[in-house]
């Protein structure tokens, strides 16, 4: 099942992004299908977040499509080379952001191990934002997309993460967030070896 829009326009960032863990990202691009199993997400609280592209009601080019609706792809360059994939949430002109940062490789590895130009299965195939991005196909022409296809969908495949599974911690490389770079807004499943390697404060 495809998650509805009401998933997404959901008040609370931190728990949608724990709820995601366990959903299953497809992108169908360039006529090929590649999907993987969320397995972390960050979550990015919008104009009081010091470390959101939005803080402080932040509106350039880039950020206008954060205060969409929710359900919808916000995709940008980081350090010019690696393109980030997060889901918009929340209600229109509340910019909330959650930035998926690994997948489990599920369907169209081949796909993915040509995107990323290696030649077996491991964790660093999708584990980190850029380099899932990049073995999904995803890059910024894509933001903007509205999550309920054809191009870009998450579904519930029935997949549970009991809470017990999942672990809280701070975000990866925003040490200029002052004390909102300790808010432990960074979420994963335990064990598993698809999380990156990214290391929070």
């Amino acid at each position: 099942m495809i998650l509805p829009p009401p998933f997404y326009t959901r008040t609370d960032v931190g728990s949608i992004a724990k709820e995601l863990l366990g959903k299953v990202l497809v992108t169908n691009l360039e006529e090929k299908l590649t999907s993987g199993i969320i397995v972390e997400t960050e979550a990015y609280a919008g104009v009081s977040d010091k470390a959101s592209h939005a803080f402080g009601n932040r509106r350039t080019n880039r950020t206008e499509i954060m205060y969409a609706n929710g359900g919808v792809a916000y995709v940008y360059l980081c350090y010019g080379i690696h393109h980030l994939f997060n889901i918009v949430t929340n209600t229109e002109n509340t910019p909330h952001a959650i930035l998926i940062r690994g997948i489990e490789p599920l369907e169209g590895i081949e796909t993915m191990l040509a995107r990323r130009k290696k030649i077996q299965l491991q964790p660093n195939l999708t584990a980190g934002p850029g380099a899932m991005s990049m073995a999904l196909g995803i890059e910024t022409l894509h933001s903007g997309l509205v999550l309920q296809g054809p191009e870009i969908v998450v579904e519930d495949r029935g997949l549970t993460v009991a809470p017990s599974e999942i672990v809280a911690a701070s975000r990866v490389g925003v040490a200029y967030a002052q004390e909102d770079a300790y808010l432990p807004f960074r979420f994963y499943i335990k064990g598993n070896k698809f999380v990156s390697k990214g290391k929070g404060l």
